[in-house]
């Protein structure tokens, strides 16, 4: 199993838009990838379930990968939370 953290610099925290690119990105790939936040994980390839946890500025959150292709689902995660602005 792989893991990351990240704290969330973006103004308006984790919105729709990037929210939807995180779930397409961890939707590539076969490992199971989990959002934690808040003591609570949901799957990061609903968009129900990471809209659900409400994620603003300055959240600390940890991406958990577990599968044959972990270590390339959490590279490609965190490419997206740095483009869309979310992470330093």
């Amino acid at each position: 199993m792989e893991q990351q953290s990240y704290v969330i610099i973006d103004e308006t925290g984790i919105h729709a838009r990037p929210a939807t690119m995180l779930v397409q990105t961890a939707s590539k790939f076969e490992s199971d990838v989990q959002l934690e936040y808040n003591a609570k994980k949901v799957n990061l390839k609903s968009i129900m379930g990471v809209m659900s946890l409400g994620v603003g500025k300055d959240a600390e959150i940890t991406i958990y990968a577990d599968g044959s292709d972990e270590k390339e689902a959490i590279a490609a995660i965190t490419e997206v939370l740095s483009k869309e602005g979310l992470t330093k």
